[in-house]
């Protein structure tokens, strides 16, 4: 099976959940903090509800203590994801 793979800019500590793409790039705010993990599982669950798949499909590559991260979505191919990206934009 196909995967995708999708770089990811995480803002840690916004006021709420949130997931944007624009120009070619994704960035999800999450309420947590990025310490001990949390806030690479809350940008999981955002990225897993906002494009319709699995939270075990959503795995963390690169990235882990880092803002811009890359996942991969074990669920969609690129051309579905690119699909699912573009109904995100505003």
């Amino acid at each position: 099976m196909q995967h995708a793979t999708i770089a990811v800019t995480v803002k840690p500590g916004s006021r709420a959940a949130s997931i944007g793409a624009r120009h070619g790039s994704v960035e999800v705010r999450v309420k947590e903090q990025a310490t001990e993990g949390r806030a690479n599982l809350a940008c999981r669950k955002v990225l897993a509800r906002a494009l319709g798949v699995p939270l075990a499909s959503v795995e963390l590559l690169r990235g882990a203590q880092a803002r811009v991260k890359i996942f991969r979505l074990a669920t969609i191919d690129p051309a579905e994801l690119a699909v699912r990206l573009a109904r995100l934009r505003p």
